[in-house]
């Protein structure tokens, strides 16, 4: 049972009653997993449990976000649960930084130890054409002596990278004017401004799409082209994925801004997907140096 509240009072820490919700939210994702695997496995049924598990999902979702939001604008929220918002999206991100950093580590580890010592003297009897070089740039370099990584070419910093480069900066930017003007209570310029932080994200999203085109298509750069390939995907594959769950999550904020949420002293809504999208920006700084230019 939830705890008590006195009206016009917050309580000192709300406890939600019993919900369906993380139940629904494990069976969609159950769905989703068994989908995967069989659709990997050349079962074409999995494609439709991937689907549909996602769909169950995404409905389960914002079923249990419509009601935390109804929650927090019934002013069942206090400071003491604000705080516990804080330490939680304070420690999602750690989590994230985490995730990021296994994928850099992988990066590093490959250019630093496993490419120098496969064309090292010891292995020069097992692999004799071994050129260990980076980034790979045809076949025998850095993966498969044998051919069996076909040539291709690697995506430098120009235009595309440096354009989506801009596009975050600026979107940081602008986020930054919007949670100006929600603390200065003023309501219709950050709500313009966040639409354009929105807008900002998706035409990121959009050159990053065009970018995969021109690498599969033209530079037959692909995940498969050996640790160069599988490390440029996993790190840029997977913070696109990120920037799209930021879109999404400013979108929610500029369409709860539209309908009165938030107050200039009450908006940790808006402040954790700000924070997310920082984020979302800095790791974007990482692989903009590392991945494109070194």
């Amino acid at each position: 049972m939830s705890a008590a509240a006195t009206p016009g009072k917050a309580p000192y820490y709300f406890v939600p009653g019993p919900s369906r919700h993380p139940v629904m939210a494990a069976i969609g994702l159950f769905f989703v997993i068994l989908g995967a695997g069989q659709w990997i496995n050349g079962h074409g049924w999995g494609m439709y449990s991937l689907l549909g598990g996602l769909a169950f999902w995404a409905f389960v979702l914002q079923a249990w976000f419509r009601d935390a939001i109804g929650e927090s604008e019934g002013g069942l929220y206090s400071d003491r649960i604000d705080v516990s918002f804080r330490w939680s999206m304070g420690w999602f991100i750690f989590s994230e930084v985490m995730f990021f950093a296994a994928f850099f580590g992988a990066l590093y580890w490959a250019r630093v130890f496993s490419v120098p010592s496969l064309g090292s003297l010891e292995n020069s009897l097992l692999w004799p054409d071994f050129k260990a070089i980076w980034p790979s740039t045809a076949a025998g370099f850095t993966a498969a002596p044998g051919g069996t990584v076909e040539a291709f070419s690697t995506m430098g910093p120009w235009p595309i990278p440096t354009i989506n480069t801009a596009l975050l900066l600026t979107s940081g930017i602008t986020l930054t004017i919007a949670h100006h003007a929600l603390i200065a209570g003023n309501r219709g310029k950050t709500i313009a401004w966040m639409w354009i932080t929105v807008l900002l994200g998706a035409t990121f999203l959009g050159f990053q799409a065009y970018e995969y085109h021109h690498a599969y298509s033209e530079l037959n750069l692909k995940l498969s082209s050996g640790i160069f390939g599988s490390t440029f995907y996993m790190l840029t594959g997977f913070h696109g994925f990120h920037v799209c769950v930021g879109a999404l999550m400013l979108l929610f904020i500029t369409i709860r801004l539209m309908k009165g949420h938030f107050t200039a002293d009450r908006h940790f809504g808006f402040e954790g997907a700000a924070w997310y999208w920082h984020f979302v920006d800095v790791v974007w700084l990482g692989l903009y140096v590392v991945v494109y230019w070194m």
